[in-house]
């Protein structure tokens, strides 16, 4: 969740994917559209923590759009750590290739599928 533009990730089985990025001001009613569509059981929001593992600002912000989020969809949130991920997604979109407006898109989705999988690796048992 960034300050103007959300990350969309799925879950295929056990694989997240990239789905896609939406308007900040236009997430509470994209992400219960997409409920309706798919029907998750829960949904991960990204917590931005500091290098120490403090939560900071961005933190407070990302619980406070978890819990409109769960109030809106109906569904459990959990926050995952999302330490690195944007540089991460923009290091494996310059690998791949993608570059100038295509990648500044991409990232906030890529990153989320990031986080998403990070919560599936970690939850696993």
């Amino acid at each position: 969740m960034g300050l103007r533009r959300v990350g969309v990730a799925v879950t295929a089985g056990a694989i997240a994917l990239a789905r896609e990025t939406v308007d900040r001001d236009d997430a509470l009613k994209a992400l219960h559209d997409l409920c309706d569509e798919i029907d998750p059981e829960w949904i991960v929001v990204g917590l931005p923590v500091s290098l120490d593992g403090s939560e900071t600002d961005s933190a407070a912000e990302a619980r406070r759009f978890g819990l409109d989020v769960a109030r809106g969809t109906g569904r459990t949130v959990v926050f995952w750590d999302e330490r690195f991920t944007s540089v991460m997604a923009a290091r494996e979109l310059g690998a791949a290739g993608t570059t100038g407006s295509r990648r500044k898109a991409a990232t906030d989705q890529v990153a989320a599928a990031i986080v998403l999988q990070a919560y599936l690796d970690g939850t696993r048992t």
